[in-house]
């Protein structure tokens, strides 16, 4: 019997300041594109569109229109930022379509339009601080790019580390693609703190831990071993761009190469790659059987597709181990683990969450 032919979306910029997350999460969705199509026992395929928006925000919410609009497609993998997420969401709303979002992000939004297979702060950030403080110290320093994550990330570190008896040694932010990172080194090796958040993305991040790393070679205080760089989104596929200078940094992720668990060692390059491999078959997973459930809004297919799914009805978000692992020769080695953590993005599920002072669900 012939497959079903179902168009799928694919939004991913392949240039620009974060091309090397886009290129991974498109590598993981397009392998499990190719590994749907080729299951007999599926009776659906998928049909990629892609749109490339080159690392412009600005066209993110019109790409995005294009292929709900003027094709059938009702299921879009893509998007990076959390800045272009949001751009294409009252889209979705518009049209009646689904992102499936592979990256990490900030948390503090459930939209009816949205799966999150990455993780949000208490899978990642909350978890690395409760790691890096008993270790460490209590005394930080705050980067970020300018914009959304860069500024949640480290409002969360702020009231997470207060709450703990902290300090704020400082914080800074950079424009997107910015490497004027000096002001930061200087302010850093004036303040001396125990460690570092580092919520900088792309050749921003680069710059700042080449400097970094110099530093550290003048003085000791600043080896990774005394003051450590910390990070929620740095995975291998930056690796290469960055080189010794990634030696010590310590990373929280659902996945790292080589080390067992979700969704099994040493298949996929990064967690990027996997948590987009993840969200088509679990796409593919809510389709088979069920023709013409494409065009279902997203809480009807979830609970449409009954046990075995991965996706939270209420917030729309996974449960993925949270992983600390530290580059050692070039690769990440693990250092702690916590098994099976449900997304929460509003952190109102444990007794240790912080609470933002406004919430705002988008939907």
């Amino acid at each position: 019997m012939a497959k079903r032919q179902i168009g799928i979306g694919l939004l991913y910029s392949r240039s620009g300041s974060y091309s090397l997350i886009s290129e991974a999460c498109r590598a993981g969705a397009l392998a499990a594109i190719a590994e749907v199509n080729a299951d007999p026992d599926r009776d659906l395929a998928f049909v990629p569109v892609e749109r490339d928006p080159q690392g412009n925000v600005d066209l993110y919410g019109p790409l995005c229109e294009e292929i709900l609009r003027d094709t059938p497609v009702r299921h879009v993998i893509g998007c990076v930022t959390s800045w272009s997420r949001k751009e294409v969401i009252p889209t979705l709303e518009r049209h009646g379509g689904t992102l499936w979002y592979a990256v990490p992000y900030e948390g503090f939004e459930a939209s009816d339009h949205v799966v999150y297979t990455h993780a949000c702060p208490n899978q990642h950030l909350l978890p690395l601080l409760d790691w890096v403080m008993p270790a460490h110290g209590r005394k930080a320093y705050l980067t970020g790019s300018n914009y959304i994550w860069g500024w949640e990330m480290n409002r969360l570190a702020r009231e997470r580390i207060t709450q703990a008896g902290g300090e704020i040694a400082g914080e800074r932010y950079l424009p997107i693609g910015s490497r004027d990172v000096g002001r930061m080194i200087d302010e850093i090796r004036y303040a001396r703190p125990n460690f570092i958040l580092n919520s900088l993305i792309g050749p921003s991040s680069y710059e700042f831990l080449a400097a970094y790393r110099d530093l550290g070679l003048r003085d000791a205080h600043f080896l990774p071993q005394s003051c450590p760089v910390l990070s929620c989104n740095m995975t291998e596929c930056e690796l290469p761009a960055i080189g010794l200078a990634a030696e010590g940094l310590v990373a929280a992720g659902p996945y790292f190469r080589g080390i067992d668990g979700w969704p099994g060692a040493g298949r996929f390059g990064s967690s990027h790659e996997a948590a987009a491999y993840v969200a088509v078959l679990e796409l593919a997973r809510l389709l088979h059987g069920h023709p013409g459930a494409e065009a279902l809004p997203l809480s009807q297919l979830v609970a449409q597709g009954g046990a075995g799914g991965i996706i939270d009805p209420e917030t729309h978000h996974t449960v993925l181990p949270a992983l600390i692992a530290r580059v050692e020769g070039g690769a990440f080695r693990l250092l702690h683990r916590r098994a099976g953590v449900a997304g929460d993005p509003y952190l109102t599920r444990g007794t240790s969450a912080v609470i933002a002072p406004q919430l705002r669900v988008v939907s």
